[in-house]
This record gives C-alpha cells, structure tokens and sequence, in this order.
C-alpha cells in the first residue's frame, strides 16, 4: 500500500516537475540533484569552486602563487566579529543563475543543488572545526513574508540534516528592514546593517561555537553584524559559510 502511494506520489511530482534539467531543458536531472544535469555541472566556468590561496579570514581567493597563509587588504584596519569566513564556489555562472532563481523566483527544487554544493566544501571543514550550532542569516518578517521563505534558512536546515548539527532559526533576528543593499558599497552595507539584529534571549548561546549560514558572501557587512550580536550574546565563537562569493 505504502509502495503503491510512493509510486503515484513520484508520478504527480513528475507531472509537476518533470525530470529534466531546468537550465538546458534537455538531459534528464532528478529531484535529488535538483534538476541540474551532469552537463551543465561539468561546462567550463559554469562553477567554480574558491580553492586555497585565500584570505585567511574572510575567504577572498587570490589569483597568484601565495604559498603562506595572509590576510587581504580589505581586512586589515576592520573589525571582524567573525574568525573566519568561507565559501563554496564563486557567485557567477549557472551557481549566481541558480540562486537568483532560488530566491527571487521560488525555484525551491534548486535548492538539493545550492545545499549539496555548500556540503561538498563545509564537509572537510568541519572534521577539522567544532561547531554546535548552525545559524542561518534571519530575513526581516516583512521580507520574508514577501519572499515567503527564508532561503538562508532553506540551506542552513538541509545543512543540519545532512550533518546532524543541531539549527535554530529562531535564536538570531532581524528587528530593522534594510532594504536591498545591492548597490551600496562596503561603508554603505555596514551602516545599513548597524542595529538591524538582535538576540532571542530566551536561547542560550554561552560557550557555543556556532557556524552562521547566508547564500552569499559579498563585502561581510550582514555576516559581520550577525557575528557581533552572537559573540555579544556569550557565543564562544563564530564562523561564516556560505554557497557563493562575490569577487
């Protein structure tokens, strides 16, 4: 009986979405990769995964034969709240397209795709870094019940499942609307988001290392401001990740 609902609920998901690659509309992609064929993943320049040299803390890679461990200009002179910040691949290509549709067009079949992408880089990561608590980056309750979801959260919840770390959307949240911040500079971004956090002090963050999670990591000014309030709150430490970098 289960087996017969299970084959008639894969039949409906199939009519719904059929099993082919949403970017070329031609060869077949299942649910599982998010509908992203094994030719589009494998296209030159299509993603590009941010492999060492880069900044030690906030992750920026560096076109160059830099052997040692440095920090990037933008870095220096700044106060981070974060100790580290790292990427999955480069925000372009079909990684920018997808999260683009992830997020602005509700394409949420993408999202086994931007999560699996994330996974593959934070897995190695992780063996090596102790991490208690996954965070995603909050939306403001007017935007997200514009968008309808959170797609920080999206990620941050297939993160934990596939880990088995504990995620809470509820103990960081966004008490002022910024607005977009798409064409702000970096002073701009970081005045945009001063107070625009808060704690839920009814969740205790003492002693947690915990691992915030966004979709992209453009200038750290969001990253940076969620960092402040959690090590405010009694966060022992808190690193950053995300699926995309702007360079």
């Amino acid at each position: 009986m289960w087996s017969t609902a299970s084959s008639w609920l894969r039949a409906i998901v199939g009519l719904l979405y059929p099993e082919v690659c949403q970017f070329c509309n031609e060869q077949r992609a299942s649910a599982g990769e998010g509908f992203v064929c094994s030719t589009c993943w494998s296209r030159a320049g299509a993603i590009r995964f941010i492999r060492p040299p880069f900044c030690l803390r906030c992750g920026l890679p560096y076109d160059g034969a830099i052997t040692t461990d440095f920090i990037c200009g933008n870095c220096h002179g700044i106060k981070l709240h974060f100790t580290s910040a790292r990427s999955a691949t480069v925000a372009a290509g079909l990684v920018l397209e997808a999260i683009h549709r992830f997020k602005y067009q509700r394409h949420l079949w993408l999202e086994p795709f931007l999560a699996d992408l994330l996974l593959r880089e934070l897995k190695p990561w992780l063996e090596a870094h102790a991490v208690d608590l996954l965070v995603p980056v909050p939306l403001h309750p007017v935007k997200r019940r514009e968008r309808e979801f959170n797609q920080s959260q999206r990620i941050a919840a297939a993160i934990s499942r596939a880990t088995g770390l504990p995620c809470s959307a509820s103990c960081l949240k966004r008490v002022r609307e910024t607005g977009t911040q798409t064409a702000l500079s970096r002073e701009q971004r970081a005045i945009n988001v001063r107070k625009a956090f808060a704690i839920n002090r009814s969740f205790p963050l003492n002693g947690k290392r915990v691992l915030l999670i966004d979709d992209v990591f453009t200038t750290g000014a969001t990253a940076n401001a969620c960092a402040r309030v959690l090590r405010s709150a009694g966060a022992l430490d808190v690193a950053v990740w995300t699926v995309a970098r702007s360079v």
